[in-house]
């Protein structure tokens, strides 16, 4: 993507009076280079690379397997007699689905702010130990109110990881190169899957040990699981890049330098102030993003949930069902890292976005179509392939148009939010009486794709349309002292004046004159 210095006009070309009210003063918070006094010579950038991805990317994505298997596993749970042993009827069950979503989407936007305030190994720590418990707890109950209870306080804790690391990793590659790490941390979900469907097959086999039945034993093993990770993520996590332990002086300058270089100057350090918060409230791209988003992230809770009840209304039995969800996952996992590195090497996400929702979508109309089994599983596969990619593409495509550490974290959280709100609706969309084709599930998930669609085609020519406005220089700010100028007195006045570039950079983020949108 091309970077343009801003144009400017010489100093002097405005009223004083103007120039008095529009002046910015310089930010003391930052220097133009972060640690200006640091050799960095003897870094190697592409070994820096290696270490920081694996130190942070494997056991990220562990944890969010984990989150993804706690999340999901009652789907599984509901095969081995969950609905009979609490004396629950499909509509109950239906409603300890979509509990989860309303804490889930609620904490996650102070969850981020919390996470930028507060050390990320301890607060994701600290999340991920209380969801495991919670999900311990799971096992236990006997009843419907308590399952509720328990759902709920699973999605309060579950809330802050998904938008946490995606906003954590981001403040550590550059925007060319969180695709692939996002991709890779989303396959976890993936994974999970495919996982949750061996696991809850083998813990079956544990039905009546301890007086529990096999349901039991899949929350309680699960969450067993997740209680131990979380204790042990305290020595494992590590903090942003001004701060992490495992890194040099000079691989921290490198790592803050080369973000700076792509245009995130918040990378060395910023306050927490509510104007920044204001911003992301009052951009545009904030409340379109939480649509394209909710296009993919509304379908993806409604077939993780349901997958397994699908496979078996095809003709299978609960084992069988849970194994043959197994290579849906895995297909999924592969489409999900090959979009996320095309996305990094060409800089397409919203074009890749609309190619994927519309494989999905494709997926979903053989699905409504179908009264055949075999053609029906293969649709899911297609479904699968298309929803799961969209997540992680859309995540990254909403970190790259946003600069502003605390403007990126608080608009990743409202996109994310928004999205996982809508799993409320999409948990409650397969219906028993529905079965075996679940015609209104299908179709209302069809709805939520082409929701995405075209949002998504809507952004691209939004912020192709902006880009355009900044090469023809409509957004120019003036920059005190510059010379060989051009902007008029009326565009500075409406795009503002800076005492030098590096200052409306800090200052404007991504409205910055210079700054290109990623289509």
């Amino acid at each position: 993507m091309s970077r343009e210095e801003p144009k400017s006009s010489p100093k002097g070309s405005l009223s004083e009076k103007a120039r008095e009210s529009l002046v910015e003063e310089a930010s003391p918070e930052q220097n133009a280079v972060y640690n200006p006094h640091v050799d960095v010579s003897g870094v190697d950038e592409r070994k820096l690379m290696r270490k920081l991805d694996w130190r942070l990317i494997p056991w990220l994505s562990f944890l969010y397997l984990l989150s993804f298997l706690d999340r999901t596993s009652v789907g599984n749970a509901k095969l081995y007699g969950l609905e009979q042993d609490l004396h629950i009827t499909d509509s109950q069950y239906l409603m300890a689905l979509t509990v989860f979503f309303f804490p889930y989407a609620i904490f996650e936007v102070p969850s981020n702010v919390f996470l930028k305030r507060l050390r990320p190994s301890i607060w994701l720590s600290a999340l991920m130990f209380c969801w495991g418990i919670m999900m311990t707890v799971q096992g236990l109950v006997h009843n419907y109110g308590g399952l509720l209870g328990m759902r709920w306080m699973l999605g309060m804790f579950e809330a802050g990881l998904f938008p946490g690391v995606n906003y954590y990793l981001s403040c550590w590659y550059r925007r060319s190169e969180f695709g692939i790490r996002a991709a890779i941390f989303f396959s976890a979900a993936t994974i999970s899957g495919a996982f949750g469907g061996l696991l809850a097959a083998a813990i079956s086999n544990m039905a009546g040990i301890g007086g529990k039945p096999a349901w039991a034993w899949i929350f309680i093993l699960e969450g067993l699981v997740t209680v131990i990770a979380g204790a042990v993520s305290f020595w494992i996590i590590q903090d942003f890049p001004e701060d992490a332990k495992f890194l040099t002086e000079a691989e921290r300058t490198v790592v803050i330098r080369r973000l700076q270089g792509d245009d995130q100057f918040s990378a060395a350090g910023e306050k927490l102030k509510l104007k920044y918060i204001w911003k992301s409230l009052a951009d545009w791209k904030t409340w379109l993003m939480m649509i394209v988003y909710t296009g993919a992230d509304g379908p993806l809770y409604a077939f993780s949930l349901f997958l397994p009840s699908i496979i078996t209304e095809l003709g299978y039995k609960a084992t069988p069902a849970n194994l043959l969800s197994v290579p849906v996952y895995v297909l999924a996992c592969i489409c999900t890292c090959a979009v996320g590195f095309a996305a990094d090497r060409y800089g397409r996400r919203g074009y890749l976005n609309i190619a994927c929702l519309l494989v999905a979508a494709a997926g979903y109309i053989i699905l409504i179509a179908s009264r055949n089994a075999a053609l029906s599983y293969v649709a899911v596969y297609m479904a699968a392939c298309g929803i799961y990619p969209a997540i992680p593409n859309t995540v990254a495509w909403v970190s790259n148009n946003v600069e502003g550490s605390y403007k990126r974290s608080v608009t990743l959280a409202m996109t994310i939010s928004f999205g996982n709100l809508n799993g409320a609706v999409s948990s409650n969309v397969y219906r028993a009486r529905d079965k075996p084709w679940y015609t209104l599930g299908h179709g209302i998930v069809l709805l939520y794709i082409g929701l995405g669609l075209v949002s998504s085609v809507v952004m691209v020519t939004l912020l192709r349309a902006e880009n355009a406005r900044r090469d023809r220089g409509e957004r120019d700010e003036y920059i005190e002292g510059a010379q060989n100028a051009t902007c008029d007195e009326t565009l500075a006045k409406k795009n503002g004046i800076f005492a030098s570039v590096d200052d409306a950079r800090r200052e404007k983020g991504d409205e910055w004159s210079g700054y290109r949108y990623t289509l």
